[in-house]
């Protein structure tokens, strides 16, 4: 149990929340039990019920930085769908432009002038020249793989302990075992993991001159949040570069942190760059920039072009569609910009200064986490290096008590292994009210 945690006190808060929360919900209820009929818990994707501890909601619609439930209940929302949805709800540049190309062409299998601006835009904010889209990070990270394999002539991939790559067989791979049902062992036999933020140990693992790729996010995002130490990136492009190894740096949650995403700060360079998550307009996108030589090998080994010949297996029906595109250009030109990332960034440091200072009126041995908007919990007294070192950092039980008060309160709180952030709907007001009713949430619980 978590230091200053009294569970005697949190269990009794979760009973009584629990019924609470039931009770305000009828309508999502009725809803849940009819839809057990058609479909695996009553949601249609299994993600919808694994979330959360609570009951699931059904959703109505929402406003700016809050949505509804059935029932019309009204949420702050703070999960932002973990991060696939940072613009905030209602209408929008994203909700009118997608209106406007909904009624002209929702997909071709050709392109659209939107698919220029949206890489000249990425180009321009990350530095990767050239890219290519899918419909998730998944996606994107999986076409990375294969082109890398390709490429080098090599099979193994090399991730860190306590990343998350999307459901892609190579990367969900735990030391040497597939991490989930449904994947066979052979599909991570050449999947390597290694602590972060240990270059020694990534160059003991690339001396082999045998792994294709290096597959990292800048800062992991899936175990609450573990920064890299300073210059561990360079070092990690460094060995790369001398060991004939690529490099792609996975940023579908870190995007969301900066303008440009982390990359740019930490000085980090790769030879892929992925995307995903809609790049926080709720549309269904991934991508990946890379550098010109791997552009031009994309170019060199098209599929189908040589009816003799095998090219690349990338691409998708529905990749690139003028839908989507649409969507992620009107999000990039009118709402992620600078100047909104420099507000969300201040609102971010609201939260996490607001968190700490809780902290510190009950004396816990805690502290918050923070990078740009993102912040929350971190249950130890050091932030964490490692996977290792977050999971004392974490507590499912603690973060599901908190969540359900907090819902009943009209806050809807990050999943388990995330964190409350700060989206471009977002106001001081909202995370003011964060901060109450959270301060309220310990009062009930600690020692």
């Amino acid at each position: 149990m978590t230091a200053g945690v009294d569970p005697t006190r949190l269990q009794a808060l979760v009973e009584r929340e629990s019924d609470v929360f039931r009770r305000a919900r009828p309508k999502s209820a009725a809803a849940l039990a009819k839809a057990r009929a058609l479909m695996p818990d009553g949601v249609p994707m299994a993600w919808m019920a694994g979330l959360y501890a609570h009951p699931t909601l059904y959703v109505a619609g929402g406003q700016g930085s809050r949505f509804e439930d059935v029932d019309g209940n009204s949420y702050i929302d703070f999960n932002l769908a973990d991060l696939s949805n940072t613009i905030g709800y209602g209408a929008n540049a994203v909700s009118d432009r997608l209106a406007h190309q909904a009624v002209r062409g929702i997909q071709h299998l050709l392109p659209t002038e939107d698919a220029i601006a949206v890489a000249a835009e990425l180009k321009q904010r990350s530095g990767y020249p050239f890219w290519q889209f899918t419909l998730s990070a998944s996606g994107a990270n999986t076409e990375v793989i294969r082109i890398a394999r390709a490429f080098t002539g090599r099979n193994k991939v090399v991730v860190f302990d306590g990343k998350y790559h999307g459901h892609i067989d190579t990367t969900m791979v735990d030391g040497s075992e597939p991490e989930a049902l449904g994947i066979l062992p052979d599909a991570t036999r050449d999947t390597i993991t290694v602590p972060f933020n240990d270059a020694v140990a990534l160059a003991q693992v690339l001396a082999g001159g045998d792994v294709a790729l290096v597959l990292t996010e800048p800062a992991l995002t899936n175990c609450t949040l573990i920064l890299p130490d300073p210059g561990f990136l360079t070092k990690v492009r460094a060995l790369c570069q001398a060991n004939g190894t690529l490099l792609c740096l996975d940023e579908t949650h870190s995007w969301q942190f900066a303008y440009g995403g982390m990359a740019p700060t930490e000085a980090a360079t790769g030879d892929f760059l992925t995307l995903g998550k809609g790049l926080g307009t709720g549309a269904p996108l991934g991508c990946y920039g890379m550098t010109a030589p791997l552009a031009a090998y994309i170019e060199q080994n098209r599929q189908y072009s040589d009816p003799n010949a095998r090219g690349l297996a990338i691409g998708g029906t529905t990749y690139g569609n003028a839908l989507t595109m649409a969507a992620v250009r009107a999000g990039l030109e009118a709402i992620s910009t600078q100047a909104a990332y420099a507000r969300i960034t201040a609102l971010g440091g609201r939260l996490a200064d607001g968190i700490d200072a809780l902290i510190r009126r009950h004396d816990l041995p805690w502290r918050a986490f923070r990078y740009g908007p993102r912040s929350g919990f971190c249950l130890s007294p050091a932030l964490p290096r490692t996977a290792a070192e977050a999971i004392p950092s974490m507590d499912p039980a603690f973060s599901a008590a908190r969540r359900i008060y907090m819902a009943n309160r009209g806050i809807w709180d990050a999943i388990a292994t995330a964190g409350p952030q700060a989206s471009f709907a977002h106001s001081e007001a909202d995370i003011d009210r964060y901060l109450a009713v959270a301060a309220d949430f310990l009062e009930q619980v600690v020692s």
